[in-house]
């Protein structure tokens, strides 16, 4: 398989994709100030969200249409994103970064005194409590119908758009609890008329197996078999959702500071910080031409076989 990728180029608050060759199907969304530019590009896509940015398109343009903006850009409007499995790394990032923009955030873990501001994007701030006017936390279980349920009646607005990015031991949170929580959402979000969502699951789970480095297939098919069996099963059931959903699959995570990179790989991964995977979590909710509904993109920010991953209880300083 070829090692070719796509690359986003984060600007301070979003970010931009430039795709390198060999893509089939490449085009091309830039905003700039209050108009949108769709351009199909024979080898390069890019696109910039909610912050303003620029891209360099490595094809010649071969067709521009101009649309008028509706006072969003090319986002939802977004007020409301809820985070299930807030307090983990890469929750904990989502929920950090959407209230950096200006959203509404309500999130759901089991311990939400557990949520910290994040390594990656907090700085000087990282390990502080995570607090905001702008942020409501409830207290429950992924897999209890009824905790879930609350998160989309705690607030007058609606939620407009969700983030999946659970985590946990087998041995802690049982064989299915990825499977099982994630179609309780699922439910939910149909219940309240909510259709965006990302879930982030794992580079080799589906149909992405090749794209993990040897050393971590061989964990797949033993340590970890368990975990990606439950992965399989979570990304299963979102494909089958009917939602507009992006199953995102990030290399080895890191609680680095975000590189403002994110290359979307056909090929082997590398790493990726996790703050780089919650800003693209963040638009795929919230960006209404988002190129990878309906996709399952593997991503990171170090193409190739640069592969580091840090054990989330290093990450938390209990090692």
């Amino acid at each position: 398989r070829k090692n070719t990728c796509v690359t986003h180029f984060l600007s301070p608050n979003r970010h931009s994709i430039k795709e390198a060759p060999n893509k089939e199907r490449p085009y091309s969304i830039m905003k700039v100030t209050s108009t949108i530019f769709y351009t199909l590009l024979p080898l390069a896509t890019a696109f910039t969200t909610r912050g303003l940015s620029s891209f360099t398109p490595k094809g010649n343009i071969v067709s521009t249409s101009r649309l008028s903006n509706r006072g969003c850009s090319s986002t939802l409007c977004m007020k409301t994103i809820a985070v299930i499995g807030a307090s983990g790394l890469t929750a904990s990032e989502c929920v950090y970064q959407a209230l950096q923009n200006g959203d509404n955030v309500v999130g759901l873990t089991r311990n939400p005194s557990n949520l910290k501001i994040p390594k990656g994007s907090g700085g000087d701030d990282a390990d502080k409590p995570l607090e905001s006017p702008n942020l409501t936390m409830i207290g429950g279980s992924v897999t209890n119908a009824a905790d879930v349920a609350k998160v989309f009646s705690a607030l007058d607005d609606p939620v407009d758009g969700v983030i999946v990015a659970l985590g946990g031991k087998t041995a802690d949170v049982g064989e299915t609890m990825l499977t099982d929580g994630t179609q309780v959402v699922i439910d939910a979000m149909k219940d309240a008329g909510v259709k965006r969502l990302a879930v982030v699951t794992s580079i080799g789970a589906g149909d992405s197996k090749d794209q993990a480095p040897f050393f971590f297939k061989i964990l797949m098919m033993t340590a970890m078999k368990k975990i990606f069996n439950d992965k399989n099963n979570q990304e299963k059931v979102v494909a089958e959702s009917g939602l507009e959903y992006c199953i995102v699959r990030p290399g080895g995570l890191t609680v680095e500071p975000p590189t403002g990179i994110v290359n979307v790989i056909d090929g082997e991964a590398g790493s990726i910080t996790r703050a780089d995977v919650a800003q693209f979590c963040l638009d795929a909710v919230s960006m209404d031409d988002f190129p990878y509904i309906g996709k399952a993109p593997c991503i990171s920010s170090v193409g190739g076989t640069g592969w580091v991953k840090d054990r989330s209880k290093a990450a938390r300083g209990e090692e």
